[in-house]
């Protein structure tokens, strides 16, 4: 393992983007492989046996990129799979609850926690386990915003549509009179503007992605495995259905021109 060696980051689409955006702001020397599994998104909706399985193949399929870390950026993956894949593979492994958590209690003043998240996120309490455990006074309010998916996916990051749903998703953690708020998805800061005003100022939204981001500028530069390169990181992506779509979008996200995105056979996987 040497410091060139690329970073590798897996989710079930595109919001694995988000901890891409956050990652490369910290640590812009970094090389990067991008996998999305944007054949078989969403894995929230999955069963957790079904999400390992994905786990495993997409962790694979990085792993023989001669990656020096991989970041489970799903965070359903994150609250099903991640033992398994510290088991399995020969890898750091970091995944998107635990920082996420960690970074929620230090922001909120009166230990009233909302998180959002797929159904197996919310299903498996992953964030209020690892809240609680971390400081049993915590109150936590959970709630599954599986639309906001979709909603990502398809670009819709300012649509009256979204705002309508996010006001119905979002009105009873007002009532709880939360004071942050996890975004326990990396498909739901892509909708952070339309989050925020809903919620308003007096909520802070936890991004997960920038939390992982940090563990792994603390990871590498512990083990000295920080690319100490003075050129900018390579990224490369890949995912296993429409390239084109999640080019465009990518690109509208990330602010920036990729000049390739290739196609896996889900079957190559497999």
């Amino acid at each position: 393992m040497n410091r060139t060696n690329p970073i590798g980051i897996f989710d079930s689409g595109i919001g694995g983007l988000t901890v891409v955006k956050r990652l490369t702001s910290f640590l812009p020397n970094e090389n990067v492989i991008y996998f999305g599994d944007t054949a078989r998104v969403p894995y929230g909706s999955k069963s957790n046996e079904t999400v390992i399985e994905y786990s495993i193949q997409d962790a694979q399929f990085l792993s023989k990129k001669n990656i020096k870390l991989l970041i489970v950026a799903c965070n359903t993956a994150s609250s099903v799979a991640i033992d398994v894949l510290k088991e399995k593979f020969n890898l750091p492994v970091i995944g998107m609850i635990e920082p996420g958590a960690k970074l929620a209690l230090e922001k909120t003043k009166n230990k009233r926690i909302g998180v959002i998240g797929t159904y197996a996120t919310i299903g498996n309490s992953a964030y209020a386990k690892q809240l609680r455990t971390i400081d049993p006074a915590t109150q936590v309010f959970e709630k599954a915003c599986p639309l906001f998916v979709p909603l990502a996916e398809e670009g819709w990051t300012h649509h009256d549509a979204t705002k309508l749903i996010a006001e119905e998703y979002l009105e009873e953690f007002k009532r709880h009179e939360i004071d942050t708020l996890i975004l326990g998805c990396t498909h739901y800061p892509i909708l952070a503007d339309i989050i925020h005003e809903v919620m308003g100022d007096d909520v802070a939204l936890i991004d997960s992605g920038t939390a992982a981001s940090l563990v792994v500028e603390n990871h590498l530069d512990g083990r000295g495995l920080k690319n100490s390169s003075n050129m900018l990181g390579t990224h490369h992506f890949f995912v296993s259905d429409v390239p084109k779509k999640f080019k465009e979008i990518a690109e509208r996200f990330l602010g920036r021109e990729i000049e390739h995105v290739e196609r896996v056979d889900p079957d190559e996987l497999v």
